[in-house]
């Protein structure tokens, strides 16, 4: 059985498993913004440009408000869908006590992915010095599908976008989806066979 995956998996230059184009979903976390019939939403829209500057399409924005629930049950939506492989969260990184993004989407990790958080805050140290440490933007695997969680900043939204993500992400979304291709399935019954 073949997936609109399988039409855009292959590999890149070293021969290491690739989704591209990507398939993205986007949750912009913010109460103010929440309730509003045509917020403005920097955080999401210069993400959805990072991505589709690089050939790959959004399918899905949501607008969620600082709640845990409301984050969980929108990532978790989302990755459970076959089209979306990948998803960003922005806002809800900070130290204020609604800030929750990082809770409400590593309790839904299988696997966490703790570089791209050492990462962004090491490039952040750059742009905005000391401040970087109250950054919790995180990372991991849910559902096979790589989700970041970033702040609601523009420049952090770009930053993290076009210095970790987009260059990153055809790989980590293809090796998050390897165990469910044909090659895949023959490697691990030759494996088990041994």
């Amino acid at each position: 059985m073949t997936s609109d995956t399988d039409d855009r998996r292959s590999t890149d230059d070293h021969g290491h498993d690739i989704i591209d184009p990507l398939f993205v979903g986007i949750v912009t976390v913010s109460s103010s913004r929440a309730g509003e019939d045509d917020p403005d939403d920097p955080g999401g829209d210069t993400i959805q440009e990072c991505f589709e500057s690089a050939g790959h399409e959004v399918r899905e924005r949501v607008l969620v408000r600082d709640d845990y629930s409301a984050i969980r049950t929108a990532v978790r939506g989302l990755v459970a869908r076959q089209d979306i492989d990948v998803v960003c969260t922005t806002g809800g990184t900070g130290v204020t006590v609604d800030d929750v993004s990082p809770e409400a989407t590593a309790s839904l990790f299988e696997r966490e992915l703790p570089g791209f958080g050492e990462l962004f805050r090491s490039l952040s140290w750059d742009e905005v010095g000391t401040r970087a440490m109250a950054s919790r933007a995180t990372a991991g695997i849910a559902v096979d599908t790589p989700v970041f969680c970033l702040p609601g900043s523009e420049s952090a939204c770009k930053t993290a976008c076009e210095e970790l993500i987009v260059p990153e992400t055809p790989h980590l979304a293809g090796l998050a989806t390897r165990h469910r291709t044909g090659a895949s399935d023959q490697t691990l019954a030759d494996y088990g066979s041994e």
